[in-house]
């Protein structure tokens, strides 16, 4: 008899909750329609990042050390993708990845006392250097009007590779010369943490203003060092859901790796950014 009693006041609770989670999910839509105005639920942008490559590389090879000094590369485009997604109304979720890839075809020149000889040198060949950099932050929003401030946490791939090969020519003062043919291949990846931080100002529905900061820094393991980026920029909304994104930021990108032969590259991207932008 306990028992039907207790089923039966059991079965008769059930509306009661299930009111009781409808209100609550109520409320929560409610709270979901409250996010501030600069904000947008859920956005995509794809376009491209135009800059003027500032590469510098130090490396030991089988053949030797390879450096070079920091030099301006000819302009070229990456591709880049950013999105953004909101959970709830100050929480969200960021992602922004590009691509670097660029060919290069070297000459060096020069000479040096060895042994008391001098020997004079040369190299030349072709390069080919790539860069991926993805960055997946959790973001906390604060604010509920027209400006909103983002800090973010989250971690960060990056990967770096070449490939090489060229011929090499060294002759000493006796008259001894020698040639010598390389190649190589090099690939080296690694995940890191993040931090971000971001602004939104909404002038209309059809302008806002965009600034974001991050920051990434890994400390040992076989390859480590920082990437520091930061941009401003305007999106325009001609229409309610599609846009214009522009920026101009900066990329600083150091990395060196630990293990038999070391090595050692900087990069500075610098340069204004367009995308095509849907938001939701």
């Amino acid at each position: 008899m306990t028992r039907t009693t207790s089923a039966t006041s059991f079965f008769r609770t059930l509306p009661l909750a299930a009111c009781a989670t409808l209100s609550l999910l109520g409320a929560s839509n409610a709270a979901f329609a409250q996010a501030a105005p600069a904000l947008d639920r859920f956005s995509i942008a794809a376009g491209g990042f135009y800059v003027e490559p500032k590469v510098k590389v130090d490396a030991e090879t089988q053949y030797g050390n390879v450096r070079t000094p920091e030099g301006e590369a000819d302009h070229t485009t990456l591709p880049r993708v950013k999105a953004e997604m909101l959970i709830g109304d100050s929480h969200g979720l960021s992602l922004d990845y590009f691509r670097y890839h660029k060919s290069y075809s070297p000459e060096y020149a020069g000479s040096a006392v060895v042994d008391g000889q001098t020997v004079t040198g040369s190299a030349s060949g072709s390069a080919k250097l790539e860069l991926d950099l993805a960055k997946l932050a959790y973001k906390f929003w604060m604010g509920r009007g027209n400006d909103v401030f983002g800090v973010g946490l989250g971690a960060a791939y990056y990967r770096a590779a070449y490939d090489g090969r060229g011929t090499a020519t060294a002759t000493t003062s006796a008259g001894v010369s020698e040639t010598v043919d390389f190649s190589g291949h090099d690939s080296e990846s690694a995940f890191a943490p993040l931090v971000e931080l971001a602004w939104r100002h909404q002038f209309s529905p059809q302008l806002r203003m965009v600034a974001e900061a991050s920051g990434i820094k890994k400390n040992g393991g076989r390859i480590n060092g920082h990437i520091y980026g930061g941009s401003l920029g305007l999106e325009w909304y001609p229409v309610q859901n599609v846009g214009l994104m522009v920026d101009y930021g900066t990329q600083k990108i150091s990395l060196n790796r630990d293990a038999e032969r070391d090595a050692s590259l900087d990069v500075r991207l610098t340069g204004p950014s367009a995308y095509l932008k849907v938001r939701f």
